[in-house]
């Protein structure tokens, strides 16, 4: 089988997958061959066609489950891409959108307050509505945080074309989305990894090259303004980064050894940038285009980390993770359990962790 590197999906992708993974070309995936452009044959993959042909779900898209997400994990639970792992505790392998799988978990809090304040999956990412997986929508938020998205809508179909389109990963444009909403910004472009290739690290990655931030304001706009004080939240995204930072970033190498970094080496998968310049083989640190983007900080599916981050934004050393929760530790970049927040690969100074992060 052979991999084609691009930025936008062909057909012979799926619809999760594809945020996992680049186009396939080769004989295992042809059966999958233009499911998502409507090829011959490909609408009874989702849809049953007439009486008799599969089991009549009653509504109203003759879809073959309960839910369009619970359609798309027929097919993505476990494979093509796998964004659907059966055990919290011992998710596939990262591919970088993050795992579904942590929506599922009963406490992922592991702050200070970790026992006497749990909180449950539903604060580990993008709640979406599959419930013949065991998903529900979001107990919390009635609209998406700082956007006007209904949660109670929230699922594969929200984000992705279920009918495939030019973009990456299928992802939405500008226009109408389900199931009545309007997407003002375009999709962003980015370069992901095979689904049959090696899981994720810093010199395989996906390649973020520009317009995410943007892409998540179609739902959580207000993030995007830097004069938002919000409920304390101060943290600008979208915007090029300071000299300052690509200096830290390039010559931090965790904390045990703050210093001693190469910017030819310095690119951390748990901490990507976008940038125009980026491969997925890219290793070398931040330059004059680089930007903070939402996905900075977070993954777009969920994790074991209160509200998708990429680490737990709870702790103060990142040995700390999943010890009073008893949930998934978040991979640890560094060989040291005393390592500090992930925070500090920008930030030389600032406050610890542990600082309550809720949902």
């Amino acid at each position: 089988m052979t991999a084609r590197y691009g930025i936008f999906p062909v057909a012979g992708t799926g619809l999760i997958a594809a945020m996992c993974g680049l186009v396939l070309v080769g004989a295992a995936v042809r059966v999958a061959a233009g499911v998502h452009e409507g090829g011959v044959g490909a609408c009874s993959y989702c849809h049953v066609m007439h009486a008799g042909g599969g089991v009549m779900t009653g509504n109203e898209d003759l879809l073959r489950e309960e839910s369009p997400s619970d359609v798309c994990l027929l097919c993505h639970a476990a494979a093509y891409g796998a964004v659907l792992g059966l055990d919290p505790l011992a998710p596939p392998p990262e591919r970088g959108p993050g795992n579904f799988v942590f929506l599922l978990e009963d406490n992922i809090n592991d702050g200070p307050d970790g026992l006497t304040n749990p909180l449950g999956g539903d604060a580990a990412g993008h709640n979406i509505v599959a419930p013949g997986h065991g998903l529900a929508g979001d107990g919390t938020y009635l609209n998406s945080p700082r956007g006007s998205y209904p949660a109670g809508s929230l699922g594969c179909t929200s984000c992705h074309d279920p009918h495939g389109n030019g973009n990456y990963r299928f992802l939405y444009g500008a226009g109408p989305v389900p199931p009545d909403q309007t997407f003002s910004n375009p999709a962003p472009t980015a370069v992901g990894l095979p689904f049959d290739g090696p899981p994720e690290s810093s010199s395989h990655h996906v390649a973020y090259l520009s317009g995410v931030s943007r892409w998540c304001g179609n739902c959580h706009g207000s993030y995007l303004d830097r004069h938002n004080r919000w409920a304390g939240f101060k943290h600008t995204t979208d915007r090029s980064l300071s000299s300052r930072v690509i200096r830290r970033y390039n010559t931090y190498n965790g904390t045990a050894d703050p210093s001693g970094g190469s910017t030819a080496t310095a690119y951390l998968a748990q901490v990507p940038f976008e940038d125009l310049s980026l491969t997925i083989d890219s290793t070398s640190g931040p330059g004059s285009g680089s930007r903070i983007m939402c996905l900075t900080c977070h993954r777009a599916h969920a994790t074991s980390g209160p509200r998708s981050g990429r680490w737990d934004f709870n702790v103060d050393t990142l040995g700390q993770d999943g010890v009073i929760s008893g949930s998934y530790p978040l991979p640890n970049p560094y060989p040291d359990p005393d390592q500090d927040s992930l925070c500090r690969k920008c930030h030389s100074s600032m406050m610890g962790g542990g600082g309550g992060m809720g949902k």
